[in-house]
């Protein structure tokens, strides 16, 4: 009885239905793609930190997740593959080129590549000229930008010599002495990759290394543990942001449920008065308003679900390099959660207001 009045009363003013279930699905659409982002970006930091092949991370003194902290002497390269176990060391310059994440990277290209294995160059030439630079297929996509094409980093016009298969280290990649010269940081790194002898040996060199009062002012981690470092609990006020945004839902979802349920009320006191007059509870008028809150509030989580994959596709296909967005599926009985508390939270008054409904005042009502 009670889903069929629900329905009916969701059918008999259908625009509206929609309209609200829409403005639900906004902030819902909203939380899902700042969750996205937040973990797409994270996540592909971990992939290409990870696809280098490192087993240890060396980083200057005052860095950060988000910050290198400054710079180190490009011969310390060369000292830690004096160190047991250390089988080779490559230094790469960190360089933030557009953005909050897109960085390029500069390094000794024959060395990174007996260290890793390189890139795997798909269009052009590795570096010919002082001005060439490469970029993987993301960016060159999001730039439209081919072989042979100019592109501009660091107030420098650069011409593409290569395009290589991303996911490793960088989407833009120079040669390390072209970008010292261009930062500024001539004969200097912002981090240096270790390859050991046997991965065994990782908690030892670390342990070594700590101890050592000559570098006992850096940091150094596995590459384990500094991938693992990239979640959101790390990231200072990013946390908070995305509650922020949460809660920006949940007010959004109130308001809009608050006043749909409030105009529907209105126009359907004489029903409500007709119901009471035949018996109908304080608590089975309240039921129904709350019952079709929430079909709205689950109409709106689904479609702000629909209308996060559409935003992924679009982000995606206009800006796959500098905004890597995922889609979250743990978030979305979260998102559910948060809709239904608003909806509910919305249609609390309307429904307290449509309980108290004089029978006789609300027959009598134009």
């Amino acid at each position: 009885m009670t889903a069929k009045i629900v329905l009916e009363n969701l059918k008999h003013k259908p625009m509206r239905s929609l309209l609200s279930i829409l403005l639900v699905g906004v902030p819902v659409t909203l939380i899902l793609c700042l969750v996205g982002l937040s973990h797409g970006m994270l996540e592909d930091t971990q992939r290409r930190t990870r696809a280098v092949g490192a087993d240890i991370i060396f980083r200057p003194q005052g860095s950060s997740l988000l910050s290198t902290g400054g710079a180190m002497p490009e011969g310390i390269v060369k000292a830690l593959e004096k160190r047991p176990h250390v089988a080779m060391a490559v230094g790469v310059l960190n360089a933030l080129v557009g953005g909050v994440d897109l960085w390029a990277a500069g390094l000794d290209l024959d060395a990174f590549t007996r260290f890793s294995g390189g890139f795997k160059v798909q269009d052009g030439t590795v570096f010919q000229q002082p001005d060439d630079v490469m970029i993987d297929q993301y960016y060159a996509s999001e730039k439209n930008v081919h072989v042979g094409g100019y592109v501009t980093f660091l107030n420098k016009r650069w011409r593409v010599c290569g395009i290589f298969q991303g996911g490793v280290l960088s989407h833009i990649v120079f040669p390390l002495g072209v970008l010292q010269d261009v930062t500024e940081h001539a004969g200097q790194v912002t981090q240096i990759y270790l390859k050991l002898d046997n991965p065994s040996n990782t908690r030892d060199v670390i342990g070594s290394l700590k101890s050592d009062p000559a570098w006992g002012e850096y940091k150094v981690y596995s590459t384990e543990e500094f991938t693992a470092l990239f979640s959101i609990n790390n990231i200072p006020g990013l946390k908070e942001f995305v509650w922020v945004i949460v809660s920006i839902g949940v007010v959004i979802g109130f308001a809009v449920v608050c006043l749909s349920m409030y105009m529907a009320v209105l126009q359907r006191t004489r029903e409500i008065g007709i119901l009471k007059s035949l018996g109908a509870s304080n608590a089975f008028i309240l039921r129904i308003v709350l019952a079709e809150a929430l079909i709205m509030g689950v109409g709106g989580t689904a479609l702000g679900i629909v209308m996060s994959f559409g935003a992924w596709w679009l982000i995606r296909t206009l800006l796959p390099a500098s905004i890597p967005m995922v889609i979250v599926p743990e978030w979305w009985l979260i998102a559910l959660a948060i809709t239904l508390f608003g909806a509910g939270l919305g249609a609390l008054y309307p429904g307290l207001a449509a309980a108290r409904h004089d029978p006789i005042e609300a027959l009598a009502y134009e």
